[in-house]
């Protein structure tokens, strides 16, 4: 009976211990897991996936203000002007302009801050209302990516040549080049940036790199280019009074296509 018994238990017991083994080799394929993700960039023209590890090492920069655009840019700026040449002013002014200083649509969901549509682009994609309905824009893993393709986009296409004539420090040359070089339909886009460049000293970047000063005086207040930060309570109408101007041309000065603004968005509020 003894022995009967003492077999019993030794097969418990053997039977608990490989339970206890499943169990934890279980788990420990749960926290090993890789996630499968399609990986559109793919030019063999099937179907690649790719493994990755989640991972919270990635730091989620958040960005409240304009100067929390350019604290988080401006060394990026400052290397593509190393490796491209073009004033890290310049290049600055145009993400703060066309992303809304990172709070854009593009810029938050694509990592798109320069609003680069797609042309030949081969990578992943977002489409976005802009001169027309769902144009196609490029999308981007990180931000640094879009700035190395605004680079990639001047400095390989011929219409932008002349950019490259110009002395790197004389910002406002570049920003009017820029325009008539097709950068922009906006009449007023080389006034904006100049104007973006001036209130926040972004030439000081080019004079970092170039190791230069230069003596840049203000533009008194009937030449420069006005801007309003939206606060609380703002509304385009009470802004709009408050510079004389009617909410429509508030609304073409900054291409707004309704009446919508949101606190800390930075308005033209100049007509000249």
């Amino acid at each position: 009976m003894k022995k009967i018994l003492l077999i019993l238990f030794v097969g418990l017991l053997v039977f608990s211990c490989g339970s206890r083994k499943n169990i934890t080799n279980r788990k420990s394929e749960r926290r090993v897991k890789k996630e499968q993700v399609l990986n559109t960039n793919n030019t063999t023209g099937g179907e690649e996936f790719k493994e990755i590890v989640e991972s919270s090492s990635k730091e989620v920069v958040k960005i409240n203000s304009t100067a929390d655009y350019i604290n988080t840019f401006s060394e990026i700026a400052k290397q593509e002007m190393k490796l491209y040449g073009i004033p890290a002013s310049i290049t600055l002014a145009q993400g703060i302009l066309e992303s809304n200083s990172g709070k854009g649509r593009l810029s938050v969901e694509a990592n798109n801050h320069f609003g680069i549509k797609c042309h030949d682009w081969t990578g992943a994609k977002i489409y976005h209302d802009d001169d027309a309905a769902q144009e196609c824009f490029r999308k981007y893993n990180d931000a640094k990516y879009s700035y190395r393709d605004h680079s990639l986009f001047l400095t390989t296409r011929k219409r932008y040549a002349r950019l490259f004539t110009l002395k790197m420090d004389d910002y406002k040359r570049w920003a009017k080049e820029l325009k008539a070089a097709g950068y922009a339909t906006d009449k007023k886009y080389p006034d904006k940036l100049i104007s973006l460049i001036e209130r926040y000293e972004l030439y000081k970047f080019d004079e970092e790199i170039l190791g230069n000063k230069k003596s840049y005086a203000k533009r008194n207040n009937q030449e420069s280019i006005l801007t309003h930060l939206v606060a609380k309570g703002d509304t385009l109408y009470s802004i709009s009074r408050k510079y004389n101007l009617s909410v429509e041309e508030l609304q073409k000065l900054n291409d707004l296509k309704n009446t919508e603004i949101k606190i800390g968005q930075e308005l033209f509020v100049s007509p000249n």
